[in-house]
């Protein structure tokens, strides 16, 4: 991970947490392990204000575009529960796909699929719903 662990919105993590705990229904095998993970990986997630999330984290309602080795291009947007539509192109927060990008930034690499059946993506691009308002930091050259 770019970050060292997942970097989360406050609000987002509370909300992530509350759809952790009330999930009722685990879709599959993938789904539960892609869960467990994400509730793992909150443990020490880093937590911060809107202001403060750098500019390249998947957050909720952001669109993202991953590339894998196969060739594979997705473009998506990542969104609470309640408002997924897989015609649309908006991936649940808490789905296997969903659970694998929130709080990763550009560069990750994210394992998905089912056990035997796993690729491997990279999230090459993410325009986060606020995006406009953030500064891109400026990276120095010596």
């Amino acid at each position: 991970m770019k970050y060292g662990s997942l970097v989360l919105e406050e609000s987002e993590f509370i909300a992530i947490k509350n759809h952790l705990e009330n999930n009722l229904s685990i879709e599959d095998y993938a789904h539960k392990n892609a869960l467990e993970l994400l509730a793992q990986n909150m443990g020490i997630a880093m937590v911060l204000n809107t202001a403060d999330i750098p500019f390249d984290i998947v957050t909720i309602n952001s669109t993202i575009k991953v590339t894998g080795a196969s060739g594979v291009h997705q473009t998506f947007t990542i969104v609470p529960p309640e408002q997924s539509n897989a015609k649309h192109h908006k991936v649940s927060v808490i789905s296997s796909l969903g659970a694998s990008v929130i709080g990763r930034a550009v560069g990750d690499r994210i394992s998905f699929g089912l056990p035997g059946e796993m690729m491997s993506l990279v999230i090459e691009k993410v325009i986060q719903p606020n995006q406009a308002n953030k500064i891109t930091p400026k990276v120095s050259t010596i």
